[in-house]
């Protein structure tokens, strides 16, 4: 057998001539940008996802993504190089298949890793010679080798030997338009030589630059590193805030003046919570893991016990203010929370503490109103059900004058401030009125 005929090599011969056919099983914030920009390098792909809507809105051309257009989502499938499907039978057809399924937590703050696993047998189902599984998937540090090799070895192949693994980390942030999937650098691991050189020129052909790592549990512990560094760092600026509000010192003016400094200081800023999918979930999958080396992860867990907390503590801010300014409770008060996204200028809801926030005050007997210019609607959530339907309301003087507070939650630029100080208290958790010079007595911060 000539090296041209084993299965690595006839699958590096593919990729390097953009003819290896591509499969992203999982559609969203992260599959989905990850399949456009296969496509622009010149790979066929196949979108793979449960939910027959996402493949219904493809086929009609409509990007339900923000990073994705919906003009450039028409122009892939029009040319034949993208497609969707909820055949998970089709996974057969793909030389290289990414998986982008979502790692949550279960109730316990566990890893819940049923997505990857159920993937992985759908994967092992109909797996064959010369394919390569590129895990994308958060997750702790092992698991490429620890869980899905061992469910796609049976199918009765060799890792290694007939198809080949490796991981590379997401590294999406949503609403960031100064970098796009394409030049974010692209961390890849195979397990094993032949296999590092196959994700590497699989990933090397459509993005900017790659970065190489030794083993895919390096790769694992890479994504693991970059969001308990974030989510450490906030819980820190976070317990900050708290104490010097109690010394009356603003954290935001703080913080301004901190990263005038040139070197050794980097700015982090608080805020009611942690939301998004990574940094208030990922960093529990390695304190979960270290458990099994008797390890401690002391800092990881305050953080998260702090971060947690945050929620709670702008409820009690409010409750504060509105005793003080107004004399009323909260259980006889009608609060307007701005923005439910968890991060500015997107319509992600998911861990967003705006739900937390919300759910709170409907516990205290608050009458709850949200505004939200990129979410009309709250969708069902596992967490959130009783929230389901609810529907963001105008920002209009009628609202403004028949509420007892606004909570600013999530600081969305397309929001009237200048409008929201003429209510009668504003709770701002992200500084957005006094960036746009609006202050007064009735403005807390929190």
């Amino acid at each position: 057998m000539t090296a041209l005929a084993t299965p690595a090599a006839r699958l590096l011969s593919l990729i390097e001539a953009r003819k290896a056919h591509a499969g992203v099983v999982g559609l969203g914030y992260v599959g989905l940008p990850l399949a456009m920009t296969l496509a622009d390098a010149g790979f066929a792909v196949t979108g793979f996802d449960t939910d027959p809507g996402k493949i219904e809105a493809i086929d009609q051309g409509r990007s339900y993504i923000e990073a994705v257009t919906s003009d450039r989502l028409t122009r892939a499938v029009a040319a034949g190089q993208f497609g969707a499907t909820c055949d998970l039978g089709r996974l057969s057809e793909c030389d290289v298949i990414a998986i982008c399924v979502p790692t949550p937590l279960s109730p316990h703050r566990d890893p819940d890793l049923s997505f990857v696993e159920a993937t992985s047998r759908d994967i092992a189902r109909t797996l064959r010679p010369g394919q390569l599984i590129v895990l994308e998937s958060t997750t702790w540090p092992g698991t490429t080798d620890g869980v899905v090799r061992p469910i796609l070895e049976t199918s009765g192949l060799k890792a290694g030997v007939d198809f080949f693994t490796g991981f590379s980390p997401e590294r999406e942030d949503p609403g960031n338009r100064d970098y796009s999937t394409h030049t974010i650098p692209k961390v890849v691991a195979g397990d094993g030589a032949e296999a590092q050189r196959l994700v590497a020129a699989f990933y090397g052909a459509a993005m900017a630059r790659i970065v190489p790592v030794s083993s895919t549990a390096t790769a694992e512990a890479v994504k693991i590193t970059e969001n308990v560094f974030r989510a450490v760092n906030i819980a820190l600026v976070n317990e900050l805030k708290i104490v010097y509000d109690a010394m009356g010192i603003d954290i935001w003016e703080v913080v301004d003046a901190a990263k005038t400094k040139p070197f050794g200081y980097m700015p982090f800023y608080p805020g009611p919570g942690l939301g998004g999918h990574c940094i208030p979930i990922d960093p529990f999958y390695l304190t979960w893991k270290s458990r099994e080396y008797e390890l401690p992860t002391r800092f990881i867990e305050l953080a998260g016990e702090i971060n947690s907390s945050m929620p709670r503590y702008v409820v009690g801010r409010l409750a504060e203010a509105l005793d003080r300014i107004s004399g009323k409770a909260l259980s006889r008060s009608r609060v307007l929370v701005i923005g439910l996204a968890y991060k500015k200028n997107v319509p992600d809801l998911r861990e967003s503490p705006s739900l937390k926030l919300i759910e709170l005050l409907r516990e205290r007997g608050t009458e709850v109103l949200f505004h939200d210019p990129h979410i009309a609607e709250i969708p069902k959530t596992r967490a959130y059900g009783a929230l389901t339907g609810l529907r963001s309301v105008a920002l209009s003087p009628e609202v403004l004058a028949n509420v007892d507070a606004v909570l600013i939650a999530t600081d969305h630029d397309d929001v009237d401030y200048a409008a929201l100080a003429d209510a009668a208290l504003v709770v701002d958790t992200r500084n957005a009125m006094a960036r746009r010079g609006l202050s007064g007595g009735h403005i807390v911060k929190a």
